[in-house]
């Protein structure tokens, strides 16, 4: 059993920045961020994998940057230049083992409890 704790969310203005962490209790292979907008469904945010190789989704723009280390099992999201339609729970959630359909929630087998962000105009 992997434990995900998240830390991070808070209220930002648009145009600012934020940066959530995620702790992972033990060894992943993938790692990745979701978000869950209001009234919406949760959506794939970015990934990276034990390996280094990583994807976002397309509707960010360059905007937000994923990065983990592997040493301490922690996994991180720089989001820049944030909007007031990025208002959402993010999500850190885990995998063990490898998968193609790292944008696939239904695949990750451990989830973080969620943080709330929230980007005023």
């Amino acid at each position: 059993q992997v434990q995900l704790v998240e830390s991070g969310g808070g209220l930002v203005q648009a145009g600012g920045s934020r940066r959530l962490s995620c702790a992972a209790s033990g060894n992943t292979y993938v790692m990745a961020w979701f978000r869950q907008p209001p009234g919406k469904a949760r959506e794939f945010v970015a990934a990276q994998m034990r390996n280094s190789d990583l994807s976002y989704a397309g509707y960010l723009e360059g905007r937000f940057t994923i990065s983990r280390d592997n040493a301490k099992n922690t996994v991180s999201l720089q989001m820049n230049s944030l909007k007031p339609e990025d208002t959402a729970v993010y999500f850190c959630a885990a995998r063990v083992l490898f998968s193609a359909r790292f944008n696939d929630p239904d695949v990750y087998d451990y989830w973080g409890q969620g943080t709330q962000v929230t980007v005023s105009s």
